[in-house]
């Protein structure tokens, strides 16, 4: 893995000892018509080729490839380069002869190459660190031993100088620093680790990440960014498959699924690529950060949230055309490269933000009908209460009239 924010400043020279006409890999004057990969003397007399290509018309591409980790230094040059300069791997080392290279194979592509950790930078003969306020270089040369018969060198001395150049990382503490809620995972490219990075943005400027497992409500935009955090700006990052689940395991048959993207291409009609610099529509492919929206959504059964899950793929800038997928007339399917290297990263939960029932509403249509009942019954039995002691009184009064009248009588 490199440092993040890594610019991959690569110095390459490549210097061939013995450098007159005869000796292999000097190519010849009259065939010296691209510049880019041969170059005149300023006698136009010879004529060597640039670094990496080798052959009588420099038509051949070593494929010298330096790697800068951030926890190593790599090159490698296809074995096909040194065995036309009659160069045997055992001669190969860097400026300690402690240090050698070693063979390796590559897509099916035969490599001779050199890995040292940063710890034997020195160690392995690297030239003192060039230090600035904002990077640090590392220079190291890859070397061949003369070969020697009798007191004579016929063949030529290869040496390729090559620098990897790092930021000069200084770290800042905070008291209370705000780490973003993440998903994250290393995917290994050749001899390079890359991290890559998904995360959840609160809106569409993309300045604040969520910090915490997201709440967010229906009929809002769904703001994700999927990037290469290290070495940054390197690698183009493409986005193979999108889905949401109810479960955290991406692969479950628990719960209801969900596709945003498909074979790269968009699956959900509200799925929309964002183009980071200007906030535009952009394509899946072109970039080492891609970022897209989609409108939030439910699933009609419990639980009311769901993990994302993105499967990502990294392709070399070199390979740009391939790293875009073909969503037009050519069916999806056939847009996929073959076997590509491909990394899973899950997200979540993400939480549907659901409206309070309305309790209190409910309670008061039911209680107040209730209430209404208790008091025209309590009322009522009021009146009865009443009623039954008038009649008493009226019937005890009525008696008594009636004494007083028969006693008059007498």
């Amino acid at each position: 893995m490199a440092p993040k924010g890594l610019e991959l400043h690569v110095v390459l020279v490549l210097l061939l000892g013995l450098s007159r006409l005869g000796v292999d890999g000097i190519c010849s004057v009259e065939k010296c018509t691209d510049r880019t990969r041969c170059v005149l003397s300023r006698d136009q007399r010879r004529c060597k080729c640039t670094v990496g290509f080798y052959g009588d018309q420099c038509e051949k591409n070593g494929q010298i490839k330096v790697m800068c980790g951030r926890n190593y230094i790599a090159i490698r040059v296809m074995e096909d380069f040194f065995k036309y300069y009659k160069v045997p791997l055992e001669s190969l080392h860097l400026p300690n002869k402690s240090c050698r290279a070693r063979k390796e194979l590559v897509d099916g592509v035969s490599y001779y190459m050199s890995t040292i950790p940063k710890e034997k930078y020195l160690t392995c003969g690297g030239r003192p660190m060039e230090t600035n306020f904002t990077h640090i270089s590392y220079s190291l040369s890859l070397l061949t031993d003369p070969r020697v018969i009798g007191n004579i060198i016929r063949d030529p001395v290869i040496k390729i100088d090559y620098t990897c150049v790092f930021p000069y990382v200084r770290s800042v503490s905070l008291p209370f620093p705000v780490v973003p809620f993440s998903s994250e995972m290393v995917l290994r490219v050749d001899e390079l680790d890359a991290v890559i990075q998904l995360m959840l943005y609160k809106d569409h400027t993309y300045t604040k990440a969520f910090t915490s497992s997201p709440t967010i409500e229906l009929q809002d935009k769904v703001y994700v960014e999927v990037a290469v955090t290290e070495p940054a700006d390197f690698f183009l990052l493409r986005i193979n498959e999108c889905w949401a689940t109810q479960s955290p395991k991406p692969n479950s048959t628990v719960g209801s699924v969900h596709t945003l993207l498909l074979n790269g291409c968009v699956n959900d009609n509200t799925v929309s690529f964002l183009n980071v610099s200007e906030g535009q529509s952009g394509r899946n492919g072109e970039s080492s950060t891609i970022r897209y929206s989609f409108d939030m959504f439910r699933f009609t059964s419990e639980p009311n949230s769901f993990y994302l899950h993105c499967t990502v793929q990294l392709c070399e800038p070199d390979d740009f055309q391939s790293c875009k997928p073909i969503c037009n007339s050519i069916t999806k399917r056939e847009a996929v490269r073959a076997e590509p290297m491909q990394g899973l990263l899950s997200y979540g939960p993400i939480r549907i933000e659901m409206p309070e029932p309305h309790q209190s509403n409910i309670l008061m249509t039911v209680v107040l009908p209730v209430a209404g009942v208790w008091t025209v019954g309590f009322f009522l039995s009021i009146l009865i209460v009443v009623a039954k002691a008038g009649s008493r009184r009226l019937t005890q009064a009525s008696s008594t009239d009636v004494k007083k009248l028969l006693l008059q009588r007498e």
